[in-house]
């Protein structure tokens, strides 16, 4: 996933790379030779975040390169753009960070993230071997931040693949995969065998594909340990149903397995940390087609949890799958339960599509997920659980609907109907979030994108980790 960019061969002598705070650059400067200062005067350099500027060595040749950083949680991105704007070449970080564990750590995350490609569909164009490679310190930062960056990096790679080759078979064979390399064990109930043992819904809205629905089942680590358990939304993809989306909105609808990615590449972190907790992570999969077998509006549909739903809108498939992956989790009691959807348009008209909301019916839990949120630059930001807007859910003819009549609210809405079903859990978090970057930027390029999962990580390691 990396290897292209990170350099093995520790032997070679690197090109080195000068990290300099943006307010210690008056002070770099006045250290520097005459010929340093005249080049950096005529380029006009002054180390601002994220700018960076080479310098001539001997006889013409590529001496070094000065990169420019604020020591923040935003430092990940001001290294992100070295990998793609390097001439070819072998580059090291000047050890003038070394012994700075916690900023050498975003560095190095932000150089892995700054490499990130999604090219298996496009042919080699010869290039991959000429980009500048990156020879890091063999030390506990980089190993942390290597870590992080193959779960994000995974969640990149499964919502970027499309979905004719990432239906629910395939999600499962990439759980699978992921399971066997950390010794996890993954199961999956398919199809028919839904009804037999109890998900009613996540056949229901699975049972228009000609793909077979699935719940999938992740399960690692020590049976006494701590439970902590990942629900992802799986909908690999989305028309809507027979409240059939337009075009423009189908466009990105690959996309709308992102929760599943997200809770994939943050299991990994934690299996590749090795942390002592059982994991689960539980993935219903689906495809919300139209056909003759479809689900209607005004359908009424059987839960896991007894709770019958009329559908209201077919459009919002995402909590009705959700609703049986929830009741089974939270009918283990864990420590900790989080789900993550990309569930809702009005959470993105609400905060934007780099802010996930987060609710929770845990301050503790809520509060820790903002604090490291925002510390790692990976932030998410808490909506109410609204009480007075329930009985927006009400309906005539079944235990409940499941949209509101009103539109306004969408997000609380349906945080609030997923609530019905994590009943019970003591410490439950639900993430709604866009899983997408809809333009480039440095160790951001458009396309699929990790959201809410190191700050998730951060959480569980400094709670369970010890």
């Amino acid at each position: 996933m990396f290897d292209h960019i990170i350099a093995r061969d520790h032997s070679t002598n690197p090109i080195t790379i000068t990290p300099i705070a943006e307010g210690d650059f008056q002070s770099w400067l006045s250290d520097q030779s005459e010929t340093t200062k005249a080049w950096v005067a005529a380029n006009g350099y002054e180390a601002k975040r994220g700018t960076q500027l080479a310098l001539p060595g001997t006889n013409g040749a590529f001496g070094s390169v000065l990169i420019g950083y604020v020591d923040d949680a935003k430092a990940i991105w001001d290294f992100a753009g070295l990998p793609t704007s390097l001439p070819e070449g072998v580059y090291g970080l000047s050890a003038s960070i070394s012994d700075n564990a916690a900023l050498y750590e975003k560095a190095a995350l932000g150089l892995y993230l700054g490499g990130y490609r999604f090219d298996r569909y496009r042919k080699d164009d010869g290039k991959k071997d000429k980009r500048a490679k990156i020879a890091l310190h063999d030390n506990d930062a980089t190993k942390r931040a290597e870590n992080v960056a193959r779960g994000i990096g995974l969640a990149r790679d499964l919502i970027n693949i499309p979905a004719n080759d990432m239906g629910p078979a395939e999600l499962e064979a990439a759980a699978r995969t992921l399971g066997e390399e950390f010794g996890a064990k993954v199961s999956a109930i398919v199809g028919e065998e839904l009804l037999k043992q109890n998900f009613p819904a996540i056949h229901t809205v699975g049972h228009g594909s000609d793909r077979e629905p699935r719940l999938i089942d992740l399960v690692w680590g020590d049976e006494n340990a701590p439970k902590i358990t990942l629900v992802g939304k799986g909908v690999c993809f989305d028309t809507g149903g027979y409240d059939l989306k337009p075009s423009s909105n189908m466009l990105l609808m690959k996309k709308d397995m992102g929760g599943s990615a997200q809770v994939l590449g943050l299991a990994r972190m934690i299996m590749a940390a090795k942390l002592p907790v059982r994991l689960r992570v539980l993935i219903p999969a689906v495809e919300n087609m139209v056909s003759g077998r479809a689900y209607r509006p005004s359908d009424i549909l059987q839960t896991r949890k007894g709770i019958t739903v009329e559908v209201g809108n077919t459009d919002a498939e995402g909590r009705l799958v959700l609703s049986d992956a929830l009741t089974l989790a939270a009918a283990e009691d864990p420590e900790m339960l989080l789900d993550f959807a990309t569930l809702t348009g009005a959470a993105r008209v609400a905060l934007g599509l780099g802010l996930p909301a987060l609710f929770s019916n845990d301050d503790d839990l809520a509060n820790g997920l903002m604090e490291n949120g925002l510390a790692l630059n990976d932030p998410l930001w808490r909506l109410p659980l609204w009480d007075d807007y329930r009985s927006q859910l009400d309906s005539k003819a079944a235990d409940m609907n499941n949209i509101s009549g009103s539109p306004f609210g969408g997000a609380i809405i349906a945080a609030l109907f997923l609530d019905r079903f994590a009943e019970g859990a003591k410490s439950w978090a639900h993430i709604d979030l866009m899983a997408w970057n809809p333009t480039d930027r440095p160790g951001r390029p458009t396309g699929g994108e990790a959201q809410g999962i190191r700050a998730a990580f951060k959480l569980i390691e400094d709670r369970f980790g010890k």
